[in-house]
């Protein structure tokens, strides 16, 4: 990279970190650092929704995909997140803000208490937060492979590099912060992805290309399905993407809480779906044209930070660079504010006499700390990435595996047609989705591995599917509902505060 450059990189991770400090006027109690006390507009709320649910891994990961396998990466990833944020907008995401207006919730897992039981919420925040550091670390690990491939810098120093600057300005400002960088990495990934998407064109023959370098592409890159992603696997990943962006993912719960109610709720994801269905083809040109700039690569990972590097001229390929950075830090800044609610507001009070939560000080202390922690630790396992597959492997085969099992309980118990699934099924839906994964990975490796293309649809699959069909049946073999969770579901149907919520919200 030139020096104008590392000029924009600079600028880029000092505007974030000056942004983080001016939110943190904003920050008063732990209300505000977590969920902006429910006053982020929906248009805002819809940005942070979309740019916290994918990362530097699109460039990297997701590019060795585009560049081998072609146009079905678009369906298997983007489409089936547009079907998430659509079933979301009729189900899930009004009933978030609502939770917070009825029960003053900070964490997304807060109402499990009321909803089923202490056990519950133990169990799932407890092995959620232990999951998702390895998501995180994926974002580490593929973030730093580009800052590899564009400036020789090693591994182990870019994950120091984005992770310590995320690390302070989402310590600092919380929510505001998230939200406000979210917006602006936005706009510098807008302006990078669009001068990306030109020039490739300008070097294939113009606009044209953008249905004739299919023509010159192996036939099969065409298809909306290839190699292992098989129809099987989009509708699996239809199932688990549902689950995961309205809110089994936490950081994502967490935006949906922020909103002022649900009908902002629901537009606010009506938007991110619109955003998944299109903008994600403008990322993808490039990444499908790259066989026709740079064939036969050794490390298809590689191609876009490639292609950058070859194509664009001094300064962009640091706008560039800037973008990629945006979807990462996005991602785990919204990851590190959503485990350091859950830890502040469901893990600690366990430990505390009565469950009582820590005094607002305390709390907004702990709030800062906790958020610290867990960037620190993703870090540490970004750097032996290798030890769990690489990449691709903590993101899709962990955690895309694994999120299901664990959001299941927390989404479908907000559903009146899943009321009388109870903590029962709840915890027996959870153990049991993790058992199949595990016998997946480590007993039945060679049995899987035989399944050929459908292989990794059985291994991310089975875990959830299980979980599903085992909340609903226990649910209806033992149902365990009662008036009191019968009465919060019922609740969560209309943004009208509850009688209790208004009492409360009489100043004493």
């Amino acid at each position: 990279m030139g020096s104008l450059d590392w000029i924009v990189i600079a600028g880029y991770f000092v505007l974030m970190v000056a942004i983080g400090w001016w939110a943190k006027k904003r920050v008063k109690t732990a209300k505000d650092f977590y969920v902006a006390d429910g006053k982020i507009p929906w248009w805002l709320t819809g940005i942070s929704h979309h740019m916290s649910g994918y990362s530097a891994a699109v460039f990297v990961g997701y590019a060795a995909m585009a560049y081998t396998l072609g146009f079905a990466v678009y369906v298997w990833w983007a489409l089936s997140i547009t079907v998430a944020c659509t079933v979301g907008a009729i189900w899930f995401a009004p009933r978030w803000p609502r939770l917070r207006q009825r029960l003053g919730i900070i964490s997304p897992l807060e109402y499990l208490t009321t909803r089923f039981n202490v056990a519950t919420e133990q169990v799932l925040a407890w092995s959620g937060s232990a999951l998702k550091i390895f998501d995180v670390a994926a974002k580490w690990s593929a973030s730093a492979i580009l800052l590899n491939v564009f400036a020789d810098i090693s591994i182990p120093w870019g994950i120091l590099l984005v992770g310590g600057v995320t690390m302070v300005y989402s310590t600092i400002g919380g929510v505001w912060a998230d939200v406000l960088t979210d917006f602006g990495q936005f706009v510098i990934q807008l302006v990078a992805a669009v001068v990306m998407l030109v020039i490739v064109l300008g070097q294939l023959g113009g606009f044209s290309a953008l249905w004739t370098m299919w023509d010159q592409l192996p036939d099969a890159h065409s298809n909306p399905f290839n190699g292992n992603l098989t129809l099987g696997f989009f509708l699996a990943y239809c199932v688990i993407s549902t689950l995961s962006y309205n809110g089994g993912t936490w950081n994502l719960a967490m935006r949906m809480i922020s909103t002022p109610n649900g009908r902002e709720a629901r537009r606010s994801m009506i938007f991110s779906g619109a955003l998944y269905l299109i903008w994600p083809l403008v990322l993808f040109v490039p990444m499908w044209a790259a066989p026709l700039l740079l064939p036969d690569l050794a490390n298809p990972d590689q191609s876009y930070a490639l292609m950058a590097q070859t194509y664009l001229p001094v300064g962009l390929v640091g706008l560039v660079l800037a973008g990629m950075f945006a979807h990462t830090m996005a991602m785990t800044a919204s990851d590190a504010n959503a485990i350091s609610s859950v830890v502040v507001r469901d893990i600690i009070p366990s430990f505390r006499k009565g469950r009582s939560f820590l005094a607002e000080r305390q709390e907004l202390a702990w709030a800062r700390l906790t958020t610290f922690l867990f960037i620190a630790l993703s870090m540490g396992i970004a750097l032996s990435s290798d030890s769990f597959g690489g990449v691709l492997g903590l993101l899709i085969l962990w955690f895309g595996a694994l999120v299901g099992p664990i959001a299941v309980p927390m989404l479908l118990g907000l559903l009146p047609a899943f009321r009388r699934s109870g903590p029962t099924a709840a915890l027996i839906s959870w153990a049991l989705g993790l058992i199949v994964f595990a016998l997946n990975k480590y007993a039945w490796p060679d049995a899987i591995t035989g399944l050929g293309d459908h292989a990794q649809t059985v291994s991310v699959a089975a875990p959830v599917l299980v979980s599903i069909v085992a909340f609903v049946l226990i649910g209806i073999v033992k149902p365990e509902n009662t008036p009191e969770t019968d009465a919060l579901i019922d609740s969560l149907a209309t943004d009208e505060p509850a009688p209790d919520a208004q009492r409360s919200a009489v100043p004493a």
